[in-house]
């Protein structure tokens, strides 16, 4: 069980037996009377927001979070399933739940996968991955005085904007978490 004088940034709280975490927060030490910690949180089941003010005595209480290192397998459907490679046991969660990190997915990709009483809430892939570019138009030379990116399309079929001097079957390195292109990692 949590104090309100325990609320910080990143912390996983559970309200009415829902996981929150603090997204943003603050301290309110107003003239007279007590001291107030305003927090936004986020529902970590549905991923909406909400704004929240506890007293100083407020007791909050500890979720029951239980996190696992899980490899990719394959997909079936909108089921992708892991398993977790000390005990082979096989998970299958829903695409809702992966949301578009699913064009970053590849076979024996390590991902972190966060339970909340048995039920998964969340997958974390590692911050960056390797995909080959299959179909980009030609870079123009010589435009380089501005970051223009054109659209090129991966293995999976999600497209993403690259540099000019990208060309297909290239290799390069996407931010998972913004989905973005990072750096190219080889030429094809």
């Amino acid at each position: 069980m949590y104090s309100a004088s325990d609320l910080r940034k990143g912390l996983k709280i559970e309200i009415e037996g829902v996981p929150y975490e603090v997204v943003d927060f603050q301290f309110v030490k107003p003239g007279k009377g007590q001291a107030m910690y305003k927090c936004r949180l986020k529902n970590m089941l549905a991923g909406n927001n909400m704004d929240r003010t506890f007293r100083a005595a407020d007791h909050i209480d500890q979720p029951n979070l239980e996190e696992r290192d899980l490899v990719y397998s394959y997909s079936e459907g909108d089921d992708y399933h892991f398993i977790d490679k000390e005990t082979y046991d096989q998970f299958s969660i829903h695409a809702n739940i992966i949301g578009d990190q699913k064009f970053f997915l590849q076979e024996d990709l390590a991902v972190e996968v966060l339970f909340h009483n048995g039920r998964v809430v969340s997958v974390t892939l590692p911050s960056f991955v390797e995909k080959k570019i299959i179909e980009t138009e030609p870079g123009a030379r010589g435009d380089t005085a501005t970051n223009v990116l054109k659209p090129a399309k991966l293995d999976n079929g999600y497209e993403i904007g690259v540099p000019l001097f990208i060309n297909a079957g290239d290799t390069i390195k996407i931010d998972t978490r913004t989905g973005k292109y990072f750096e190219r990692v080889s030429r094809g």
